[in-house]
């Protein structure tokens, strides 16, 4: 067990509060997870700790929202996102920890940036037209894709930047919450062995994953009892401020 004070516990289990929510309620809230995470922890350490939590998440989320996902938006994700993890896994052999905090909270706020911009450009009137421009859509999800691998295998930051690509395809909240669930469900799997190559899941990440399971799954079941009674307007809302929190924090954080 790792040598934590009792205020590094607490931000521990804030963060894991934070997961189990945002895989049940409010996608994009996993940013101020990580960052939590990594205030605590050794960003390299965090980000192999935060990953066990996350696909305990991906768990619960899939059985609570399976019969929801668009599966042809995945499948047009899968070349990009591979792509992704690979550019990832170049960049964690070599980077600092400092520079991995900084390259992600730059990356979504871009994200966000881009994605505000291209639905005010876009009337809710010609949502419909938007939504047949199949050229439109291949480049999205490889921009999107490319940069959610990458971010994901780099410091499990891929929520912000796959809300900001699920939010401009405009999907329901059950549609969003089903989606995501199974494409982090598949892509946070196939991160663990390069996760375990680059010594990113340890035994003291191990030991503080046992302590906050229990937290993250029943936050996870206070997040589905919030998601059936939220309104689709402040859903997504609160998925862009809680995206620009996590990335001000990566970004700014000493």
């Amino acid at each position: 067990m790792p040598d934590l004070s009792a205020a590094a516990w607490a931000v521990l289990a804030i963060g894991a509060v934070v997961i189990g929510l945002s895989k049940a309620a409010l996608p994009g809230a996993g940013a101020l997870a990580v960052a939590l995470f990594a205030a605590v922890l050794p960003a390299k350490q965090s980000t192999g700790t935060i990953l066990l939590l996350l696909i305990v998440g991906d768990v619960f989320a899939l059985w609570a929202y399976r019969r929801h996902a668009d599966l042809r938006a995945l499948v047009r994700l899968i070349p990009a996102v591979a792509a992704g993890l690979l550019l990832g896994v170049v960049f964690l052999r070599f980077a600092s920890d400092d520079g991995v905090r900084r390259v992600i909270g730059i990356i979504l706020l871009v994200v966000v940036a881009v994605t505000l911009w291209r639905r005010a450009r876009h009337a809710p009137a010609d949502a419909a037209t938007d939504t047949k421009d199949a050229g439109s859509h291949r480049v999205a999800a490889a921009v999107y894709g490319t940069l959610g691998g990458f971010t994901t295998m780099v410091a499990n930051a891929a929520g912000p930047v796959m809300s900001m690509y699920f939010l401009a395809a405009r999907f329901e909240v059950k549609a969003f919450l089903g989606t995501a669930a199974w494409f982090f469900a598949i892509v946070n799997i196939s991160k663990v062995p390069f996760s375990i190559a680059l010594g990113l899941i340890t035994p003291e990440g191990l030991a503080v994953v046992a302590v906050l399971i229990p937290v993250v799954v029943a936050a996870a079941f206070g997040g589905r009892a919030i998601a059936t009674r939220i309104d689709q307007r402040l859903f997504e809302r609160l998925v862009v401020i809680l995206t620009i929190a996590g990335s001000l924090y990566l970004l700014l954080a000493p």
